[in-house]
């Protein structure tokens, strides 16, 4: 009998600093899968932000190319092409306070003749837009196709 007891002491002996390792490794493994979850937030922040400021510059490229349209076409009738206007007054525009629309050109591609009283023309405008907050910058070109009626 006291032999089993002896046995038995000895194994409670050997097992004592078990609960400790295992601790120590449930609060690596915590740790680390918390610092994986903290980078994929930080990661699917960043790519929020770059995916609102390029929807951003987007709409401040659609801007300057809409105001170089109403150029070319005004409501009066007659309009120029003008090259390389810079619309850059977007801070009292909610949305696109730090953006801008740069490098607004019109160029005229083609006018044909077809035989009418007036002459077609064919029209290529391009806009960049270009949005900034942070360090951050991201930039955004449209192409846009218009002719005269």
């Amino acid at each position: 009998m006291f032999h089993k007891r002896m046995i038995k002491l000895k194994m409670t002996n050997r097992q004592q600093g078990s609960a400790l390792v295992i601790a120590i490794f449930i609060i690596v493994v915590m740790t680390l899968l918390g610092a994986s979850l903290v980078k994929m937030t930080s990661s699917n922040a960043e790519t929020i932000v770059y995916e609102v400021l390029g929807t951003r510059a987007y709409q401040a490229a659609q801007t300057g190319a809409q105001r170089k349209m109403s150029e070319v076409f005004p409501l009066s009738g007659s309009g120029s092409c003008s090259v390389n206007s810079n619309y850059n007054d977007f801070a009292a525009v909610s949305g696109l306070e730090n953006c801008q629309a740069l490098d607004v050109d019109c160029v005229i591609d083609a006018t044909i003749d077809e035989g009418t009283v007036d002459e077609v023309t064919y029209y290529t405008i391009t806009s960049i837009g270009q949005c900034s907050v942070a360090g951050v910058v991201t930039s955004r070109m449209i192409e846009i196709k218009a002719r005269s009626l």
